[in-house]
């Protein structure tokens, strides 16, 4: 059942844009403990690839043709992959738990798989 949402006039008025955003607030907040030896290592990675989701799709939000926006949110999906490795890293090492990170990764990943879907069926 699609929902009758207004037309998006910015990124942030993009569902999937919040819950990546969403998702690098949390991040941030789970990797601020790490060993300080992380700082510039897996601390600095997962913010990085965290970053990159939220900012490929306000990026993307902006581009006129079908193909270049695809460009940008192909480059989300795969920082989406990027981030699940390093929040499984994270929690074999023993640095967080990770569980509640990964069910928000993964809600992020499939509004990006419908948002990209939807995009590339457009007619513009």
């Amino acid at each position: 059942m699609p929902l009758n949402l207004p037309p998006a006039r910015s990124f942030k008025d993009l569902i999937v844009w919040q819950k990546a955003h969403e998702f690098v607030l949390e991040v941030y907040k789970t990797t601020a403990p790490f060993p300080r030896h992380e700082t510039y290592g897996l601390s600095s990675q997962m913010r990085r690839a965290a970053v990159s989701i939220a900012a490929n799709i306000a990026e993307g939000f902006r581009k006129r043709g079908k193909a270049d926006k695809a460009r940008f949110l192909n480059t989300a999906e795969g920082s989406v992959e990027e981030s699940h490795y390093y929040l499984l890293l994270a929690r074999d090492l023993h640095y967080a738990e990770t569980e509640a990170l990964l069910k928000l990764l993964d809600e992020v990943s499939r509004l990006l798989n419908s948002y990209s879907r939807a995009i590339l069926a457009s007619n513009s």
